[in-house]
């Protein structure tokens, strides 16, 4: 899974409609839908009730709380004053939810080349606290030095003019930016021997790759691990995945999964418990970070 290889659509259980404004509003519009929710439900209001006062249906009350489509600030508002909220600073709070919900994120500038279906995980990826990912096939985008990022995007569109290459490029390292910042999330990488073996974009490039790993398995908030072709078969022989946690405690852990055909977006519980304990044994199974660096000098040196 390198994250926007090919244009594949996304097929959701967590889901994403076309209504859906498709910026950074994901996770706000979540916790949003999840508070109105139990307010509602505190009430002792139906669905069909809550619709009613926003001439809107059921269903339509429904994706609000699921967070699947925008809000309307005036509804948010004629909400509130049927579950009872009078309180002044708890409606503002949740009305300027509803107003950020809307706003888009700094990567919407790049819409031309960011499909919707993966400015959702833009979105996601931005306000998570905590990234867990395993790679097969490619370094994980997050992790890739620039000429490597734009060798990965040159694989998967090869037919795409100079400067589209480009834009998509400059949005993967800006994605980069955020594991240095003051708010840095922790990422946890895991990647199979094979994305380090493969040589993408040929020798200089792979090189200035196992350098870069190098260099950012050091800092403080990232921690890569290599599943070694010695170990054999292991927990995660179904593919590439992603493990997304927030630090609202509102809101689930998300599984994001890539294919040559979409992207799926798992919350269930169930679900996200097969793939977090999946991680589990690869990080149990993996070189350690330390042995990993060993590997990586390794590899360095015959490439």
């Amino acid at each position: 899974m390198a994250h926007l290889c090919g244009p594949p659509r996304s097929s959701w259980r967590l889901d994403v409609t076309p209504e859906s404004p498709g910026t950074g509003s994901t996770v706000r519009r979540i916790l949003l839908g999840s508070q109105l929710r139990r307010l509602r439900e505190a009430r002792g209001v139906s669905r069909q009730e809550a619709g009613y006062v926003i001439r809107a249906s059921e269903s339509k009350i429904s994706r609000l709380e699921l967070g699947r489509v925008s809000f309307k600030e005036r509804d948010v508002a004629d909400l509130l004053t049927l579950y009872g909220v009078a309180d002044e600073a708890e409606r503002e709070a949740l009305l300027r939810l509803a107003r950020e919900a809307n706003a888009p994120g700094w990567w919407h500038r790049y819409g031309d080349v960011l499909p919707h279906w993966f400015q959702t995980y833009v979105g996601l990826e931005e306000a998570a606290s905590l990234i867990r990912t395993y790679e097969l096939q490619f370094v994980p985008g997050l992790l890739q030095s620039e000429s490597y990022a734009r060798e990965v995007f040159l694989l998967g569109n090869a037919d795409a003019p100079s400067h589209e290459i480009d834009q998509r490029v400059e949005l993967r390292m800006q994605r980069q930016q955020r594991l240095i910042g003051p708010n840095a999330p922790r990422l946890w990488a895991v990647l199979d021997e094979a994305a380090l073996r493969r040589p993408i974009g040929g020798h200089e490039v792979m090189r200035n790759q196992l350098e870069h790993l190098i260099a950012v398995s050091k800092l403080p908030n990232i921690t890569v691990q290599v599943m070694p072709f010695t170990f054999g078969g292991h927990a995660a022989e179904g593919g590439a995945f992603s493990i997304l946690r927030f630090p609202e405690a509102d809101l689930p852990d998300v599984v994001y999964i890539e294919t040559l055909t979409g992207a799926l977006y798992l919350d269930k519980r169930d679900d996200v418990d097969v793939y977090m304990q999946a991680m589990e044994r690869l990080a149990v199974d993996s070189a350690t970070p330390d042995g990993t660096v060993e590997l990586l000098s390794a590899i360095l040196r015959e490439t």
